[in-house]
């Protein structure tokens, strides 16, 4: 585990360890997408991480698909991110603000202009969502046409601009989890028959285009992506061509010279060691439920150069000092995740000073 704790060139950046804050939905920013008014609180106590990436936040109305998600779109979002971008670095760390378009996991009630979602092709995810008049079929999405995908390119060009002037070190592409980039990815969500439907070429295109976007507005060096490969939440099947698709995909990110990549691993060893030998820049590498005697196994095994954690760093703000000092770990509390206030956002207790010192 001691690698772990070393510094790491990132990008631009020099990090003060290999640990980082996974992206975690919190769901507690205003009706208009501003962060909630403890968002910074949040993130500050928890910058003892080397790099701390946030909940995933919309890059335009059509890209939000959960209530009271944050955006960075618009000049009051931009102007409450600085404030918490502000209080990370007071604190030593390192952000990046994640870009998440929920394409087809949206529901109308949920979005500022009530519309219905927009995804690959017309076909629904077959699961409910939460509202607040409670759990609601996901509709059917409408079709992005070809000009409106070239768009959402655009909007993801625009948010990352947008998340350096409200202070973000980069931007970390959502491109995992049955979202808008990984629903272009499966066969069971995208069935165009355009440049971005069909082939694994086709079916990569729309990621590759945003990331290179991305990249080209702020720099490939405080720009990054996340992937699930094999997931299949909501719906999502990738088949049979799944592994290929993600071989093709590192290989030409890769050239991109982007700061990192950020794996959400779900057990296909193989494809992460080909994945791994694909990139040359920072991997992070995340295994959920990961158990903590096996903390820093991946970066000491060279398969990775860092390491994300989420509920643990949730519930534990010096989840880097109670690691260096083997002291106990607070546990997450699953029912306030999602909404509400301080209680179970930024009331989780730290260890006092003397037990670390």
């Amino acid at each position: 585990m001691k690698q772990l704790f070393t510094p790491i060139r990132v990008g631009r950046y020099t990090l003060q360890n290999r640990v980082a804050m996974a992206p975690m939905t919190r769901s507690r920013a205003a009706n208009d997408g501003v962060p909630g008014g403890l968002a910074a609180e949040y993130y500050a106590q928890r910058a003892s991480v080397g790099l701390v990436i946030t909940e995933g936040t919309q890059p335009s109305a059509d890209g939000q698909g959960y209530l009271t998600t944050p955006g960075i779109y618009t000049d009051a979002q931009v102007a409450s991110w600085q404030e918490t971008t502000a209080a990370v670095h007071g604190k030593g760390s390192h952000i990046f603000i994640q870009l998440m378009h929920a394409g087809r996991m949206s529901h109308p009630d949920n979005t500022p202009h009530h519309r219905p979602g927009v995804a690959p092709s017309a076909i629904a995810p077959g699961v409910p969502m939460f509202t607040a008049t409670g759990m609601q079929p996901i509709p059917v999405p409408r079709a992005l046409t070809t000009d409106e995908v070239r768009q959402t390119v655009a909007d993801f060009r625009f948010a990352a601009r947008r998340a350096i002037e409200a202070g973000a070190d980069g931007v970390e592409i959502h491109g995992a989890n049955a979202y808008l980039i990984q629903q272009f990815f499966s066969p069971s969500a995208n069935t165009r028959n355009d440049a971005y439907g069909g082939s694994i070429e086709n079916r990569a295109r729309f990621a590759i285009e945003v990331t290179a976007a991305i990249a080209e507005e702020i720099g490939a060096d405080r720009t990054a992506i996340r992937l699930s490969p094999g997931i299949t939440l909501w719906g999502i099947d990738e088949g049979t061509e799944g592994p290929d698709l993600y071989r093709y995909l590192v290989t030409e990110l890769n050239k991109l010279g982007l700061a990192y990549l950020h794996i959400s691993h779900v057990g296909n060893e193989p494809l992460l060691a080909d994945m791994r030998k694909r990139w040359t820049q920072t991997l992070i590498l995340n295994r959920p439920n990961r158990p903590r005697d096996q903390i820093g196994t991946d970066i000491d095994l060279g398969l990775a150069d860092m390491e994300a954690y989420g509920q643990m760093i949730l519930a534990n703000p010096d989840f880097v000092e109670r690691l260096k000092s083997n002291a106990p770990l607070n546990s997450a509390d699953r029912s306030t995740f999602f909404g509400g206030n301080a209680v179970g956002y930024t009331d989780y207790p730290a260890l006092s000073a003397t037990q670390y010192a």
